[in-house]
């Protein structure tokens, strides 16, 4: 079985939730096996630790995008930044709004996060619409950084967010797609 195929059995589907008709792919029980956490992040790893793919920072969007964020900078070698929800970051934060698929949302991030010129790779477990991820980027550049790829485990393709990523300009990269959403 290849990499894709492997973790794409270990998520879980719930359907109508959070609302009627949505189908949550549920990335936890990924992470519950050591063994299938471990070549999820190799997965990543072995991507971004070849020369010239190495990012300066990685950019972890709340909250699944944090767990895989966090341990993917410690395994390259590289500071990690949170881009958390509105009101979570105690220190001076600069504010992006965007529309989800059921709903809106506000994220942060501290105004010293990153430096001009830092080229971050931008993690999350899933790519639905590309609004996350599009809020994370637009904060990203806000501070003079280069968000040089958007990455995640899960991508839904006919909700349209990794083309709507790319059409800007932002390469992404996804480990596994699922139809229907």
């Amino acid at each position: 079985m290849d990499t894709s195929a492997y973790l794409k059995s270990h998520i879980r589907t719930v359907p109508d939730w959070p609302a009627p008709g949505v189908q949550f792919r549920d990335i936890t029980p990924l992470l519950q096996d050591p063994k299938v956490f471990r070549v999820l992040i190799d997965a990543f790893v072995h991507r971004y630790m070849e020369r010239g793919a190495r990012p300066d920072v990685v950019a972890g969007l709340d909250a699944r995008g944090f767990i895989m964020g966090a341990v993917l900078a410690y395994e390259l070698g590289v500071g990690f930044v949170p881009i958390r929800k509105k009101g979570k970051l105690p220190f001076t934060t600069i504010a992006e709004t965007y529309e989800l698929e059921y709903g809106s949302a506000t994220v942060e991030l501290h105004t010293d996060a990153v430096q001009p010129g830092d080229r971050v790779l931008l993690i999350d477990d899933l790519i639905a619409t590309g609004g996350t991820m599009m809020a994370g980027k637009n904060l990203l550049e806000k501070l003079g950084a280069r968000v040089v790829e958007g990455a995640a485990i899960v991508a839904l393709p006919e909700l349209g967010g990794v083309e709507r990523l790319t059409s800007t300009g932002l390469p992404v990269h996804t480990l596994i797609e699922f139809d229907g959403h």
